[in-house]
Formats: C-alpha cells, sequence, structure tokens
C-alpha cells in the first residue's frame, strides 16, 4: 500500500491474482499491454486496475486467442464498466478459471464435460454467479476439489468464536440460495447455516461421500432421496443421511427457510 492509502501489487502478487506468470507481465509490458507504476527504488507496482486490466487480457489470449495488437484493439474498444465487472468477481470465479487453465482445458470443454452452455460457465467464473447447487458441486468434483474450498471457506484466519449475525457468506452462487459459516478452517465438519428464499432450490440431485445432518430452524423444506424418497422438514425437525445418496431439495414454504446444515468429513 502506498502513501495514499491505495493498494500497490508487486509483479509476483499482481501474476498470481491473474492467473500467469511474472515473465508473461514482463512480456505483456514489452508489447505495450499494460504500463505499470513505479516505486520510488524502481520496482515495478500494479494498481487494482492494472490486476483487472490483466485478467482481461488473459481472457482475451486465452478465451478468444488474440493476438497483442488485437488484445490492444479490444481492450480499447471495451465498455469502461468492463474491466470494473472482472475487478469485483468473488475469489469462487477466479480459483474455477485458475483450475480450468491449469487442466488446459477451454471454457466449451469444460462446459461440455458438465453439461452446461460454455456462456454459463464464462458468467461463472467472471461474477461467481449463475448456476445451481448441483453444477456448482459437479464443477468442484470435475476438478477434483470441492465447493467449500472454492469458496474460500478454508483460507484466511480462523475464528474459535463466531457470534451471531457474524456469518460469513459463501459467494451467491444461485439466486435466493445463501449460505454462512458457523465454522471454518480445516475441520472435519462443514458447518452452515441456509436461508433459502420462497422457491430456492438445489436445481437437481448431487451425491458425494460422508454423511449429513439437517435442522430446521424456520420454515419448510422438502428433501429428495436417490429421487423416490420424500421428506418435508418443518421447524425443530431434524434428517440425518448418506451423503452418496443422490439428494436435492426445495424450499417449499412461502417465506424464507433457514436451516442448520452439516457435512462430514468436508467433501462437499
Amino acid at each position: 500500500m502506498n502513501d495514499n492509502g491505495a493498494v500497490r501489487y508487486k509483479v509476483a502478487e499482481a501474476a498470481r491474482l491473474a492467473g500467469v506468470s511474472a515473465s508473461t507481465l514482463r512480456l505483456w509490458e514489452s508489447q505495450g499491454l499494460v504500463v505499470p507504476g513505479r516505486s520510488d527504488t524502481g520496482h515495478r507496482q500494479y494498481s487494482a486496475d492494472d490486476v483487472a486490466r490483466l485478467k482481461r487480457i488473459s481472457w482475451y489470449r486465452v478465451e478468444r486467442g488474440l493476438n497483442p495488437a488485437a488484445i490492444r484493439e479490444a481492450l480499447e474498444g471495451e465498455d469502461p464498466s468492463a474491466e470494473g465487472e472482472a475487478s469485483q468477481d468473488s475469489g469462487l470465479g477466479r480459483r474455477l478459471r485458475s483450475l480450468r487453465h491449469a487442466a488446459g482445458k477451454t471454457l466449451e470443454q469444460v462446459a461440455s464435460d458438465n453439461g452446461i452452455t460454455a456462456s454459463t460457465l464464462s458468467t461463472l467464473e467472471r461474477t461467481s454467479q449463475g448456476v445451481g447447487f448441483k453444477t456448482l458441486h459437479d464443477l468442484a468434483e470435475y476438478y477434483g476439489t470441492t465447493v467449500s474450498r472454492l469458496s474460500g471457506e478454508e483460507s484466511g484466519e480462523v475464528p474459535v468464536l463466531v457470534r451471531a449475525g457474524e456469518w460469513r457468506s459463501w459467494p451467491e452462487t444461485t439466486p435466493g440460495v445463501t449460505v454462512q459459516l458457523l465454522a471454518e478452517g480445516p475441520r472435519m465438519m462443514d458447518c452452515h447455516r441456509f436461508v433459502l428464499a420462497p422457491g430456492a432450490a438445489s436445481e437437481g440431485a448431487y451425491r458425494h461421500e460422508g454423511e449429513e445432518f439437517m435442522h430446521v430452524l424456520s420454515g419448510r423444506l422438502e428433501l429428495v432421496l436417490d429421487g423416490d424418497q420424500f421428506f418435508e422438514l418443518g421447524p425443530g425437525d431434524s434428517l440425518y443421511f448418506e451423503s452418496r445418496r443422490y439428494h436435492s431439495w426445495r424450499n417449499r414454504h412461502d417465506g424464507e427457510t433457514v436451516l442448520l446444515w452439516i457435512n462430514t468429513p468436508p467433501t462437499f
């Protein structure tokens, strides 16, 4: 951070945020794609806007296959809000994009493998929104990780005590579904508080290893196991089941449904 309070990133930090190597940043600078600032000692410094531009450059290079001249032209013709949108995406979208790049896959390949459109996957990677829980789980499994890790649940400091109303939330990938963290960090359980708007649903069935426990605090929840076993849970009701069974769910209440949901081990 410089004297006026603006964040400045070193080459290695900016490269990590953009999902490329430090040598790539220097190459882009020589090609006139980005011009970082300099510290008093002459070291490169990248602003938040610079990092947003780097992400756009990477996207044009990888997804569109543009050469440096075409990338410069594309950047000059962009809506001014485009880079701002890229800089505001949450960690989940960036993690998904980094995993795809590491796997050497295109948007079309990953989308086809997971039964979604390339435009849907692109929106998810840019904004961390636009898919249901089933799709999010399928993508996590595809990359050999979990939704919890993609959502950044294991990063940062780990509070022992979480006060009421001070829960940190996952990115809201699905409209009407809010997932709040009741415990964080490496552990044997995923402990969450789900808040579901009327009609909010998993949008499909999914399964994984482990066991699950849920307890409804308010509202009503319909849970379906293996496509043919239906449970309707009301306030005070609890349910325990094996996570390897296909499960889907929906808020059948005309108001919010709030429940505690615990997975062990943390495989979702």
